[in-house]
């Protein structure tokens, strides 16, 4: 008697494999878009807390540029950026609205800026950076 898998067996298995995986892959999805929007939302919160910290270092207003493609802190009376990095967008996630120039003082306080939100989305996920006036930034995280 020879050993194996009857084609009905190996038909069988292919089948509630292939079904599995149209259950999965919709959620792997949604997971992987949450990751790469969190990702860039934890990328701006950084940048912002680096723009605060060198302007108190540094003890000259600094300016911190988000935008879609870039995220780019410069020192006032500076010719060139004191710090840059890549936009959300480079991670394929999109951010609502236009480009945002938040200015801290040397003691740390953002210039000129009541409240922002900077929306991010890919998909169904969707993060909102919000950044206070006393130099705070938070995510909040839409259901």
């Amino acid at each position: 008697m020879k050993s194996g898998f009857t084609l009905t067996e190996t038909a069988l298995s292919l089948a509630v494999t292939g079904l599995l995986l149209a259950i999965a892959l919709p959620s792997l999805t949604a997971l992987k878009q949450g990751a790469a929007v969190e990702q860039a939302a934890q990328n701006i919160v950084a940048a912002h807390r680096r723009a605060r910290a060198a302007a108190i270092l540094t003890g000259k207003p600094a300016i911190l540029s988000v935008a879609a493609r870039s995220l780019r802190i410069t020192l006032v009376g500076a010719d060139r950026p004191h710090w840059a990095d890549s936009g959300p967008l480079d991670q394929g996630v999109s951010l609502a609205g236009a480009p945002h120039d938040i200015t801290f003082s040397p003691i740390g306080i953002s210039i000129g800026l009541a409240n922002a939100s900077l929306q991010l989305s890919q998909g169904n996920a969707v993060r909102t950076v919000v950044i206070s006036r006393l130099g705070r930034a938070r995510i909040v995280r839409s259901p």
